[in-house]
């Protein structure tokens, strides 16, 4: 039987320690939220690989090394309301729910947001409701919302999402340009968005955020 709590513990030690990721709510979160039970079964086995997971239906799960990062960036706090968008079976979710007061997780797909809900009830993330929708267009009815994070790669960031971070809110987001990849942190003030690099990482590009997808809207 494999030993999965081992498995998470030296995630966080070869993975995401050594990232300089240090808080305690982060590592807390990363050590008790069980990342097998957020992929399909086929793929359990390498729930903890150093890489990101293709889930399958334009999905994937982030490196945890790249989810802490973005975590330790945001310094979500506990009187916090996230918005989680394409969290696929909601790993980031529960992970997020375990910080901050409330997290919306946006899925476009019925059933994968049926299933993200169940994993998400499952480990007790009682504070965490996942919402069906287009991904673009975040949970409007839920916001405004302190901190926003993109569970994937992005080549432009709509509107739409932009305007539903609450002033002084931050946002996180994977840019993705010709093959590379940086985070990227928001801050907003007076209404606008400033931007700063924060460090390398790597996922593919959500088809709801292409320059392919904008220009056809």
């Amino acid at each position: 039987m494999t030993d999965f709590a081992t498995r998470r513990r030296i995630m966080v030690d070869t993975q995401v320690r050594p990232s300089d990721v240090t808080k305690f709510p982060i590592i807390d979160a990363m050590l008790s939220v069980p990342r097998e039970d957020f992929v399909p079964d086929s793929q359990r086995e390498a729930a903890y690989v150093e890489d990101v997971i293709n889930l399958g239906n334009g999905r994937s799960l982030l490196e945890p090394r790249t989810l802490a990062k973005m975590l330790d960036a945001l310094n979500i706090c506990n009187d916090e309301v996230v918005l989680d968008i394409a969290p696929a079976l909601g790993y980031s979710t529960a992970v997020a729910a375990r910080m901050a007061e409330l997290v919306v997780a946006v899925e476009s797909d019925e059933a994968l947001a049926g299933e993200a809900q169940t994993a998400l009830t499952e480990v007790a993330a009682d504070n965490a409701v996942v919402h069906v929708g287009p991904l673009e267009q975040g949970a409007e009815e839920h916001g405004p919302y302190d901190v926003i994070m993109i569970q994937g790669g992005v080549q432009q960031v709509p509107d739409a999402l932009l305007d539903q971070l609450k002033d002084s809110g931050r946002i996180a987001c994977l840019f993705v340009e010709d093959g590379l990849g940086v985070v990227r942190i928001g801050r907003k003030a007076g209404g606008r968005v400033s931007w700063r690099d924060a460090f390398n990482a790597s996922a593919p590009v959500l088809d709801s955020f292409s320059h392919q997808s904008a220009f056809s809207l």
